[in-house]
């Protein structure tokens, strides 16, 4: 790894990365990143993961591609972009040579939050999330926001970051994140939790019908539930103005649609046993697959 010179003193604080590399997404996410860095008052290092340097073409005359430290316009780019930029947090400008799908998730090592887009440059527009940005959301041990251009929501709107909230099985991390979120953005947090429904009895002539009082007993015990969940960061975050929304429904559908109005949506990543490692979860996959703007991810035990 070669570190360019840094604007400003990076320092012993964990910094915001964002992984660049020149297209649309992640000049997005290079954004998404600088006001993530001057929210948290932390440093932002931008870094560009390039392939090894390899023959174009088989031959000794064949050219080669030029991965000097000097001649990264990757980099050059996102230094230009910077430039003259008012109230800018410290700087560090990176390139790591190596695999993007592989050494980007670990540049979270020494991150306090991970910041991606959604595509590259290799990615087909029709694609809503590239293979890095999963890989990223899958195996770094920080947060990680995945951002897609394009779907910001309109400009005079109350700031809102939503929360996808498992009664059953809390995650105190993501909680956590998405509290100290809205309060960095003076926010409304707006708690999705689904619960099981529409509930389903069976009738002495073999129906399968809708019950209104065992749908009530359901939402009334996961109202409880997330309460409970909600309590102890409601106190830590006092201004922090919450609503919850308790509802019946596939949990990744519900946060789509709550997507649409959000700055950040936040859901937890699960921890597996199983051979191919971590995997993100069927609610956050779907989440990172099909809503709209920025999403994060996080790991139980993240820094």
């Amino acid at each position: 790894m070669s570190a360019d010179t840094p604007v400003g003193s990076v320092g012993p604080v964990e910094p915001v990365v964002v992984a660049v590399d020149g297209s649309a997404g992640s000049d997005h996410a290079l954004e998404w990143a600088l006001t993530a860095a001057r929210l948290r008052g932390v440093p932002l290092r931008i870094v560009h993961v390039r392939q090894y340097a390899m023959p174009l073409a088989d031959g000794p005359r064949m050219p080669t591609i030029d991965h000097r430290r000097d001649a990264d316009p990757v980099i050059d780019r996102a230094r230009r972009a910077m430039e003259r930029r008012p109230e800018l947090p410290p700087l560090a400008f990176d390139v790591v040579e190596g695999t993007p799908g592989r050494d980007i998730p670990r540049l979270g090592d020494v991150a306090r939050l991970l910041v991606v887009g959604s595509r590259g440059r290799g990615g087909f527009t029709s694609l809503l999330l590239g293979s890095q940005g999963l890989a990223c959301a899958r195996e770094a041990a920080c947060p990680v926001v995945v951002v897609r251009p394009g779907d910001e929501p309109e400009a005079g709107g109350e700031p809102c970051v939503v929360l996808g909230l498992d009664a059953l099985s809390p995650h105190d991390e993501t909680i956590g994140f998405a509290f100290a979120e809205a309060a960095l953005r003076g926010a409304l947090l707006r708690v999705v939790c689904a619960y099981p429904g529409p509930v389903l009895v069976y009738t002495a002539t073999g129906d399968f019908v809708t019950s209104a009082e065992a749908d009530a007993a359901t939402s009334a015990e996961y109202t409880e539930l997330a309460g409970q969940r909600l309590a102890p960061f409601q106190e830590r975050y006092p201004n922090v103005n919450v609503e919850r929304e308790v509802l019946p429904g596939d949990a990744a559908a519900l946060l789509v649609d709550a997507s649409r109005d959000a700055e950040l949506v936040v859901v937890g990543r699960h921890q597996s046993r199983m051979p191919l490692g971590r995997l993100v979860g069927s609610v956050t996959n779907a989440v990172l697959l099909h809503a709209r703007g920025a999403v994060a991810v996080v790991p139980r035990e993240s820094r």
